[in-house]
This record gives C-alpha cells, structure tokens and sequence, in this order.
C-alpha cells in the first residue's frame, strides 16, 4: 500500500492517503461575536426529488442530503477532499483496491454506530435494478467491480466489489484504475443507509417521523412544495464543532418573490433574477455576489427515435446553435457574470483545456450568415419553416433564455419555437422518457473531472435524454478513464460535438446570490458548490 498525508483536488492524481489532521470544524474568524440565533433560511425553486441518498437526482435535494446523510468523504471550503465518515484510505499498488478506514465515533441519529456494513448495503442497494436509482449509472462510472453487469441485469448485487472487512474498514475494488475515484465519495448516491429502517418503513423510510440519518443534522419538517427543515443531529460525531442549528429551506417558485422576501429579512440567502446583479450589487456591494460555478446551462436536441425528424439533421442542430447570441443571454438577460458557453465542459473544470473552435471565434454576424446557409442546405427556408416545440422547467429566468432563444431563431432564420413550461417533477419524467422535441438541460459536477460532464453524452448515460450516440465518443470516453493523461481525449469529444451538435452550449453558470451580512463561512471558492450547514455560521448584528 502506499501512503500520504494531505489531499487536495490538484493531487488526487498522484495521492492515494488521507489523514484526519486535516479537518477542522468551521472557521470562525477570531473575535466574531455569533448571534442568538442559528437558523439558516435559504430559497429553492422546486420541491426536491428526494432525500434517500439512493434516489435524490437534483441539486437542491442533494443540498438537504448532505446535511442528513455523511459519506466517506467530504470537501472544505476550496473543494478539497477531507475526512467524512472515513478518516482516510489507502490504495493497492496498481490502484484497484481501496481500503477506507472508517471513525469508531459516528452514529446513526437513533444512537446505532455507523459501520463498513452501512456502505456495503447502500452501495449495492444503488445498482440493484429493483430500486432503478436514477443514478445508478455513476455507480458505474466510478468501475466498481460488477457494477455494470448488476445494472444489466446479468448478475446479482451481492457480487458488487464492495466488502465490510470489519466494523470500521471498507475495501473497494475496481474494474480497473480510476485516477478521481476519492472524488467520487463525495456524492450522495455513495452515502450510507440504514438497512434496518428501510427494511421496516419501505418507501415511507424517508419521512420525518422515520428518517435514521448520520449527518450533522436530522430532518424534523417537510411540507411538499413549502419546506423542509432540518436540526442538529445530536449524536453527530462532530456536533459540538456545529454552530448552525437549524436549516430551512423555503420553495418559492418565482425569483422576484424570492427576492422581495429576502429584502424582508425572511431568508439568509437567494438566487438573484435574471438581470438585476448589476443594480443589486450597486445597491447592496456587501450582499450581491457572484462566482463560478461548475454547471453548464445548454438546450438538447431529442436525436433518438421519437424525436423530429429535422432535428436528425446535423445542419439544421449546428444552425440553431450558431444562431444563439451569447454574448445577449449572458450580457442583457443573466447579467450575473455568467461566460458564454461554446463547449459543454465548463472552462472552469480542473484540468480541462476548452478546444479551440473556428466558429467560437468569429463574430456573430458571421455565425448567423453560416446558420442561414446551414438551414437552407437542410432544406428549410420562408416556404418551408423550421417548427418544433422547446420545453423547460417553471422559472422566470428559464422563460428568459427560451424567449430571447425563440426571437433569435425566429428573426435570423424564420424558425417558429414554440414555448412550453413544466414542473420540476413532470419535466424531469416526460425529458427522461424523450417525450419532447427539444429540451432544457444543465448539469452540475458530480465531481471537479471533465468526465461528470462529457459522460452525460455517452450512449448509454442515463441523462442522455436526446440519445446522441457516437461510438468514437464513447471509445474516447472510456480511454479517458484510465489514461494518465486525458486531455487530448477530452479535447477530441468535444470537437466531435462541435461537429455533431447534439445539444447547444449556452452559457456556464456563476453563483448568482444575494447573501445575508450576517452568514459566514459560503465556500464562494468551491466550485462545485458542495456546501455543508455545519460549516457555516450566523454573526451577530
């Protein structure tokens, strides 16, 4: 076995070790004065899909998630690996055996330790086909021996390469090397579950008056479609290090009424709407912020068979895609220092080197003259126009792009977009099941890795919703997953969707928010935004 001490996003190429010196609880500056009351109130946009660890696909339920549920690992601030439930871990010499060393200290919130066995039964839960888990394709990703075949079907889930050596060590084997594997432990579908609970309360396991948690908190209220709360968890490991003690989040559906709330003093933090940063941060400089933030926001086209047959048509997807003025949407729309998107892997992503691409650099009056060309060599023109439908999910900002999208195409090339909106929910179900024609998407790192992306594109991902398939990009794909070196691989997937065009890139995000004076310790530097509530803190006013 080999060794380290520290690990950080940087190093997990080299770096196979962990130690628990590195964690700390919230860093509260020295002299800061905490109010009375810790309670952390923020707004989402929609309910969230779920809190089993094994089911949530959103971000704001993986948000409540990592509250409740703690995983082998977790991040700082800066994004960087550090302790969770395991204190650190060990890799074999050829890098397919992991051994993580899990802290005798954590318990369930029931007051029952958290053992090796809690992981092997969650993990193997999470590629059973019986539960269908929505993500049980990163479980694949991450070449856990047997996971693909478990997923097919082909064998059973008690062969997964995960064992309980003991209470407190948990081995993991691989279908071969993956150099981001520890990165991977960060996310919620690799968290613990309780066994016993789940056995006893079924579907309803993850009620308040049910839910066995391990995490920092427990959840005590959820009111579908208003909010959820969550509390300290008493017998978390760490509890006398959390500040927080209450977490509430509030579902407000409309941006602008969020807003208002917040200048009311209801909430601690909120989205800002679509082209107001500019004025906010004039009128509030110590509240309005914006960041980075690993997530792409891009519009898919339905390629598969369900799909309209002009979409088949690779003049008639580059066409929409190049008649897209980004600059507009990110500059007039968003306003929130949002950059253009011309590759769906954000520039952002450790590591990656966006492709240099012919059409990115021209100006747009340019790219609009080769989108008419385009679309008349397709064959549609004034006396037979493009037409086809765009769905998205009820937002005001999401009504914003697909408008200002709509009048681009419909002004420069006479296609007619139709617009429809849908609930969170229903939008997910009917773009899963390619019951729409072209279709809202963005995606947020799983983990800082071009591949949480670019996977996504592979013809057998589960959130391939339009079904592009390419089977050189699946070759490169799956190359990249034990290459020491990927950055060509990756720069070649994405000039062979430059030049297939399956989704248009719109922009990348920012972290666009208003945030209370009063709350410390937002990890601004991490970009994939993976934040804790027992990080942060309420200062007093």
């Amino acid at each position: 076995m080999t060794k380290f001490t520290k690990i950080s996003v940087a190093a997990l190429l080299s770096s196979t070790m962990i130690t628990s010196a590195a964690f700390a609880a919230p860093n509260v500056p020295e002299g800061t004065e905490l109010a009375d009351d810790q309670t952390f109130t923020y707004r989402v946009l929609d309910e969230h899909s779920s809190v089993d660890p094994q089911v949530v696909e959103d971000v704001t339920g993986s948000e409540i998630v990592r509250d409740l549920f703690e995983g082998l690992m977790n991040q700082d601030a800066d994004g960087n690996l550090i302790p969770g439930v395991a204190t650190g871990y060990e890799a074999s010499e050829d890098k397919q055996t992991y051994t993580f060393t899990l802290r005798e200290d954590a318990k369930w919130s029931n007051g029952d330790p958290v053992t090796a066995n809690d992981f092997v039964y969650a993990w193997k839960r999470a590629v059973d086909p019986a539960l269908a888990s929505p993500y049980q394709w990163f479980m694949e990703l991450m070449s856990i021996e047997n996971a693909a075949a478990i997923i097919a079907g082909e064998m059973e889930p008690s062969e997964l390469g995960v064992t309980a050596v003991d209470d407190y060590t948990f081995e993991v084997k691989l279908s071969a090397p993956l150099p981001y594997f520890p990165q991977m432990t960060t996310h919620a579908t690799t968290f613990p579950a309780p066994q016993a609970v789940i056995e006893e309360h079924g579907d309803d396991w993850t009620k308040p008056e049910n839910i066995v948690s391990n995490g920092a908190y427990v959840l005590t209220e959820h009111l579908p479609n208003e909010r959820s709360t969550r509390e300290r968890n008493e017998m978390y490991w760490d509890n006398e290090n959390t500040i927080i003690e209450k977490t509430v989040a509030l579902v407000i559906n409309d941006e602008n009424v969020a807003l208002t709330r917040y200048l009311a003093g209801e909430l601690d933090r909120t989205e800002i709407p679509a082209g107001q940063y500019p004025q906010l941060s004039e009128e509030y400089p110590d509240q309005a912020t914006s960041f980075p933030r690993l997530c792409n926001y891009y519009y898919t086209f339905n390629v598969s068979d369900s799909g309209p047959e002009a979409f088949k048509d690779v003049n008639v997807r580059k066409a929409l895609a190049m008649a897209v003025d980004r600059d507009i949407i990110v500059e007039k729309v968003m306003q929130g220092g949002q950059p253009p998107a011309y590759t769906f892997t954000p520039a952002a992503v450790a590591g990656f080197e966006p492709p240099a691409l012919e059409w990115a650099g021209m100006d747009q009056a340019e790219r609009d003259q080769m989108a008419k060309d385009l679309l008349a060599e397709a064959g549609y023109g004034p006396d037979n126009p493009l037409e086809f439908e765009m769905v998205y999910n009820t937002s005001d900002d999401h009504e914003k792009v697909a408008v200002a999208l709509s009048q681009m195409w419909k002004s420069k090339l006479g296609v007619q977009a139709t617009l429809a909106n849908m609930e969170w929910k229903v939008f997910l179900e009917e773009r899963g099941n390619q019951n729409f024609e072209m279709a809202r998407g963005a995606w947020c790192g799983d983990y800082n890795e071009a591949s949480t992306f670019l996977d996504l594109l592979d013809s057998d991902s589960g959130y391939n919703d339009g079904k592009y398939s390419n089977a050189r990009v699946d070759e490169l794909l799956a190359e990249a997953k034990t290459s020491d070196d990927t950055s060509p691989l990756y720069t070649e997937v994405e000039e062979i969707l430059n030049e297939e065009m399956p989704v248009i890139p719109v922009y990348h995000y920012a972290g666009v928010y208003m945030l209370d004076t009063d709350l410390g310790g937002w990890p601004v530097d991490n970009v994939e935004q993976n934040w804790y509530s027992k990080d942060l803190y309420k200062i007093a006013e």
